[in-house]
């Protein structure tokens, strides 16, 4: 079981999501794989923004690391972020910089820009043409992936269907070109989530056990991030279909913690409390990483 590192993003990890500035850092990358090993977790999803600086010497110092501690790496990027470059890469770059740190993949958000209105926005032509775009570039990117035996992983993002994400993977059609399922970013494009990840496990390597709490009022509905189990995605059906039909071992969770009225202070604790709790539910619940798990839940 792994973090994706935006669970911890108002202690400076993961990326600059939607807000004019990053969170200031309260630990470095090397403290987090320190707090990973003591908080029962086997690895690390890690970004651009986690590394600082993508330089060779960094790129071995943390690879290094994560050996010492016995920790997993796997590298996230994106091809054109809109909020935090530091997550760009090309796939070649991405592969490239995956392999110098050890990293197991490189997972991307493909940053689809896609017309309005969302709904029934399914394999627009715009999106089609940038998809296309995108297939072109990751055949371009197979040489280095062979190379260095680094899958590539696609991301259903905020901004993409499951059929256009399986669409891309079908075109391409090469074993080291899967996908990176996420179970809560389909509300992006208003798109079921049961239906998003029954559509996505079977082909996913990787994945981001995730889970939302929805909240209705008079001016509409809400999606909280909070603890993985805390919410109301079926997380143990969840994880018993990744366990059934995922091309992957590994169960990587993130939160996407809100931090509303509370400062910085109090929303990083209670953020931290919600991760700490999430491998609390993972581990010993729903018996993750363990001997004694259960085959189907």
């Amino acid at each position: 079981m792994g973090i994706h590192s935006y669970a911890l993003h108002l202690w400076g990890f993961g990326q600059n999501w939607c807000v004019s500035e990053p969170y200031p850092k309260a630990m470095n990358l090397i403290e987090l794989m320190d707090w990973a090993r003591e908080n029962r977790l086997d690895g690390l999803h890690i970004t651009g923004c986690d590394l600082e600086t993508k330089d060779d010497a960094r790129l071995a110092q943390v690879s290094a690391a994560a050996k010492e501690r016995g920790l997993y790496l796997e590298y996230n990027c994106s091809l054109n972020e809109e909020f935090d470059a530091r997550l760009n890469e090309t796939f070649e770059s991405g592969v490239l910089a995956a392999h110098k740190l050890g990293a197991e993949i490189a997972k991307f958000n493909l940053d689809i820009r896609r017309p309005r209105p969302l709904y029934g926005s399914c394999c627009n032509p715009s999106v089609m043409r940038q998809l296309a775009d995108i297939h072109d570039q990751i055949k371009a990117a197979i040489p280095a992936a062979e190379r260095f035996d680094i899958p590539i992983a696609i991301e259903n993002h905020t901004e993409t269907y499951a059929d256009e994400v399986l669409w891309l993977i079908g075109s391409v059609n090469h074993p080291l070109v899967k996908v990176c399922v996420d179970t809560v970013n389909s509300f992006g494009v208003l798109e079921g989530p049961e239906e998003a990840v029954n559509k996505l496990a079977p082909h996913a390597i990787c994945n981001h056990l995730c889970d939302h709490k929805l909240t209705r009022d008079q001016y509409g509905a809400r999606f909280h991030g909070v603890a993985v189990g805390d919410g109301d995605m079926d997380i143990p059906k969840i994880v018993g279909l990744f366990r059934r039909v995922c091309l992957t071992d590994k169960i990587t969770f993130e939160i996407e913690w809100d931090m509303e009225d509370d400062t910085l202070e109090e929303a990083r604790e209670k953020q931290m409390d919600a991760c700490k709790r999430s491998i609390s539910y993972l581990r010993d619940v729903i018996k993750v990483g363990r001997e004694d798990e259960i085959a189907h839940l």
